[in-house]
């Protein structure tokens, strides 16, 4: 018997993984061995993740929460269980589906099973992250069309920006100083000039 890992991950540096950490406290998996990435899992690349491949002897033992900690694209998810379990010669126990327990049934019938139930949840996994995807991108499309705004508010320029503009141009003021009697960023300042030379209607607005 090698040693026992765990493997955690969070989409983002704001999500909590205490949930993770407790399972793998449940598991005795030590301290020191529990790899964090706080990141998404669209791919492998992860400072953690990478650090875990490289500690991981044969015969060692790899606890995941659920497969979607492990990643999120289907075939990579795939790939790197084969590289695990094939090449590195670990094992590794999905704990919230057991069928995923490389341990059980070595034979030919439990490795066939095993590749089943993680080609299925890979899908479903992968499946699931596209439709998150759409719905969000439909409900932007939607919020649109309802007349929401998103990013920054829009703020019109002052009404006397064009007397500005002049001083400007006859060099009476600075970029700089221009920009102050806006209440706006130099950069702003000229994208607005920019904006009235090419007599653009919406030039009042930043």
């Amino acid at each position: 018997m090698g040693k026992i890992y765990g493997y955690v991950r969070v989409s983002s540096r704001e999500q909590n993984e205490d949930r993770q950490m407790i399972a793998m406290g449940d598991m005795n998996v030590p301290k020191e061995n529990i790899y964090v990435d706080k990141q998404s899992g669209k791919d492998f690349n992860r400072p953690k993740y990478k650090r875990l491949i490289r500690a991981l002897r044969e015969d060692d033992l790899l606890y995941i929460k659920s497969i979607d900690r492990l990643g999120r694209n289907y075939e990579e998810i795939l790939e790197q269980w084969r590289f695990l379990t094939k090449k590195k010669r670990v094992d590794i126990v999905v704990l919230d589906m057991p069928l995923l327990d490389t341990r059980r049934g070595k034979d030919l019938m439990g490795t066939f099973l095993s590749d089943i139930v993680l080609q299925v949840l890979s899908f479903v996994s992968e499946n699931e992250r596209k439709n998150i995807r759409e719905r969000q991108k439909e409900g932007i499309e939607a919020a649109k069309l309802r007349g929401v705004q998103f990013g920054r508010p829009v703020k019109p320029m002052p009404d006397n920006f064009e007397m500005i503009y002049k001083r400007y141009t006859e060099k009476e003021i600075t970029g700089d100083e221009a920009a102050d009697l806006c209440n706006v960023a130099r950069a702003t300042f000229y994208r607005k000039i920019k904006k009235l030379k090419s007599r653009k209607p919406e030039y009042l607005k930043i």
